[in-house]
This record gives structure tokens, C-alpha cells and sequence, in this order.
């Protein structure tokens, strides 16, 4: 079976082609787990999959009917999927993988501003607020009132207080100055959300999966708070676990020292089950893409000598081999070895001495006629002979 045959002609390029689409696919699971994307994502994967055995079995009207229907599907995904598309596209961020993030002033201000916090949760007003780290947030909200002023009590107080007509937008907190109120913030689309969750989690999950931010929600309802990061809600317990989450958004921490072993398995090891469930996913479909590819092989062969005259024999080279490179689909060409490639020279015309033989194409046997030839080395064969006695002979 080729799939063997695959395997064993094993590139590094082909390593490093399935572990970088293995990193994308399972980076696209986490951005898109649990919301409606992500079932359309499954579904354009069972099409996929549908289209690859189509064309690997030959079904030419199912190849045809879907290499149109592809054309359709690319334009319906941008459309269909154009905030998610923007999502990832924010996301691939070289300062945050370099880990530069803008630093604040000061911290002094993050224990008042943890304790103003529950003081509001404790007198049931609710609140939504902003902590912006790398990502600005700008383009991903809509409205505003530009102010300038510090995260104190009296001033969330006078934002967030019933009575205010800001009170139902979110307060944007940049490194450590109040610089927008009255936000209005996209909802996330998630299902299965808890039903308890009124509209400031949904927007502070919704624009939590679109950035980096971090967004503190007070509930008015249940005197809770909450923070939406990375897509995920985390309920706060107290002042001091506020405060430090705070803290660790806007100036984070450098992470303590770990071993060197620590550093690489970590990585590998952080949700294995997901991350080997995309490598498997991808090896597969390489898979059963790679016997499409053109492909390039170079084996050494032995040179058979055919029709040497009886009163003749071969001094130099004792054992002729030559050098062939062949291309063609990786399904076919992935086969080839020692064994079903044949190389034949024809001697019948050789006299004594030194004889240079050309070594043309059809002087190679292929297991099949969808292989070419590229190259033959050396181009000519160079023969020492010499004429034996008749006692020599048998």
C-alpha cells in the first residue's frame, strides 16, 4: 500500500509541515470552541474529508460537483465568518508572543480601586469595566465619552450609579487612568452560557474572546464580580484575589524560574489530549493529500549489462551502478527502490578496450509510465574490455 511507502520516504519538511498546521488547528479549537463557528468549522471538515476520498477513490462527478461547490464555500466563509476571521488575525500577534506589553505608573491605586469595586457589589450596582492590556479596544466597541480621570470610588460610583445615563456602558481602563465611559460592548456568541448571566458577561465574554483585554463585571442582581479573560469567566472571592488579578493584567508579573525541562515539556504536555487529537487530524489529511504531490526521488541502481559478446569481458567497473532521479505523483513515486527499478545496457556491439556508452532514458525499466525521468548520473558509461581465449571459456 503507498501509504506505507509514504511514510517511510518521510521528509523533514514534511515534519515541519504537519507540526505547523498541528499548532494552527489546534489554536483554532481554542479560539472557536463553543460558539456557532465551530460547528461550521466541523462541517466544512467533514466536506473536506468527503472531497479528499472522492478524488483519492476516482468519483469524477463527486470531484467535479465539489471543486464548484468550493468556489461557493470560499465566499460564503468570508462572509460568514468575517469577526471570527478578524478575531484570529488579532490574535497573531508578534508583540504578544515576544511578550512587550505597555507597563503603568504606578500600582498603588489597585487596592482602592479592588475595594471601591466590592463596596458597589455590596450596594447591588453593577458594573463593566475594561482592563486594557496590548490589544486596543477601540475598533472592537462602539460609543464612548472620551474622560480623563483616576479608577476612583467617586468617580465609578458617579459612572455606574442607576441614576447616571452611563451606567449600562462599559468604563475603559487604560493602564491606570479612566479614559472612555458609556462603551457598548459585542456580545459573545457562545452557547451553553449559564442562564443567570445577564447582558454585561455576555459582552464582557464577547470582547474577551476578540482581544486580550481582561473586563471586570459587577452583577447588580447577585452582588457578584467577575473576570472575562481569554474567553473564560473567573468568579472573584474577595478583595485581595481582585486586586492581584488586576495587577497581574495590567503589570504582569515575570514568571518564576523553571528548569530547562520544565520549559520544553511544558508546552507539549499542557492539554495533550487536544493537542494530539490535531496531530492525528492533520497526519491524516496530510495523508491522504501527500499521494497528489509531486514528488522527487533519487535512488542508485545497479547497471545491468545485456548481450556482452561471448569472447568478451568486462575488467572496469566490476559492479556499474548508476544515479537516477525520478519525479512524479508522491503515490507512485514514493514506491520506487532497488527492487522494481532496473537499469539495462546493451553491449552486444562492445570491442576490446576502453568503450563509452551513453546512458539514455529508455534504458531505465519503471514500475510504471506516470514516473519521468529527470536525470541520469553519470550520462556516460565508461567500460574497459577485453577479449578472452577460447581455453578461458566454459
Amino acid at each position: 500500500m503507498h501509504f506505507v511507502s509514504i511514510i517511510d520516504n518521510l521528509r523533514f519538511q514534511d515534519i515541519l509541515d504537519i507540526l505547523f498546521l498541528t499548532v494552527i488547528v489546534y489554536y483554532l479549537y481554542l479560539w472557536f470552541w463553543g460558539t456557532k463557528a465551530f460547528k461550521a468549522l466541523i462541517g466544512l471538515l467533514a466536506l473536506g474529508v468527503v472531497f479528499t476520498l472522492a478524488r483519492f477513490w476516482g468519483l469524477f462527478l463527486t470531484t467535479w460537483v465539489f471543486q464548484i461547490l468550493w468556489q461557493v464555500l470560499i465566499v460564503l466563509i468570508i462572509i460568514l465568518f468575517q469577526s471570527e476571521i478578524r478575531q484570529v488575525l488579532e490574535r497573531v500577534n508578534p508583540l504578544q508572543v515576544l511578550g512587550l506589553r505597555p507597563g503603568i505608573r504606578s500600582t498603588g491605586w489597585i487596592p482602592g480601586f479592588a475595594n471601591a469595586l466590592f463596596s458597589m457589589a455590596g450596594k447591588r450596582i453593577g458594573a463593566l469595566i475594561i482592563l486594557e492590556r496590548m490589544d486596543f479596544v477601540e475598533e472592537l466597541t462602539t460609543g464612548g465619552i472620551p474622560l480623563e480621570g483616576e479608577p476612583s470610588l467617586e468617580v465609578l460610583m458617579s459612572v455606574f450609579q442607576k441614576g447616571s445615563p452611563l451606567h449600562d456602558g462599559a468604563l475603559l481602563l487604560r493602564k491606570d487612568r479612566v479614559a472612555k465611559v458609556g462603551c457598548y460592548l459585542p456580545l459573545s456568541s457562545a452557547e451553553r452560557l449559564p442562564k443567570a448571566w445577564g447582558t454585561r458577561h455576555r459582552a464582557a465574554l464577547g470582547l474577551s474572546e476578540r482581544c486580550d483585554a481582561w473586563i471586570v463585571v459587577v452583577s447588580e442582581e447577585r452582588g457578584e464580580i467577575s473576570i472575562a479573560s481569554d474567553g473564560r469567566m473567573l468568579q472573584v472571592k474577595d478583595v485581595d484575589q481582585l486586586a492581584r488579578l488586576v495587577q497581574e493584567a495590567l503589570a504582569p508579573t515575570k514568571p518564576e524560574a523553571t528548569s530547562w525541562k520544565e520549559r520544553i515539556l511544558g508546552p507539549v504536555i499542557h492539554r495533550w489530549p487536544v493537542k494530539l487529537g490535531a496531530l492525528c487530524l492533520v497526519f491524516l489529511v496530510w495523508l491522504l493529500l501527500a499521494g497528489q504531490q509531486n514528488f522527487e526521488v533519487t535512488l542508485r541502481v545497479p547497471l545491468e549489462v545485456r548481450n556482452l559478446p561471448a569472447m568478451m569481458e568486462i575488467l572496469e567497473p566490476v559492479n556499474p551502478e548508476v544515479e537516477i532521479t525520478v519525479q512524479g505523483v508522491r503515490k507512485d513515486a514514493s514506491t520506487l527502490s532497488r527492487r522494481n527499478v532496473h537499469a539495462e545496457i546493451d553491449l552486444s556491439t562492445a570491442r576490446p578496450g576502453n568503450r563509452v556508452f551513453r546512458m539514455s532514458r529508455n534504458q531505465i525499466v519503471l514500475p510504471s509510465d506516470r514516473i519521468e525521468i529527470v536525470r541520469i548520473k553519470p550520462p556516460t558509461m565508461e567500460f574497459k574490455l577485453s577479449q578472452t581465449s577460447k581455453m578461458d571459456q566454459p
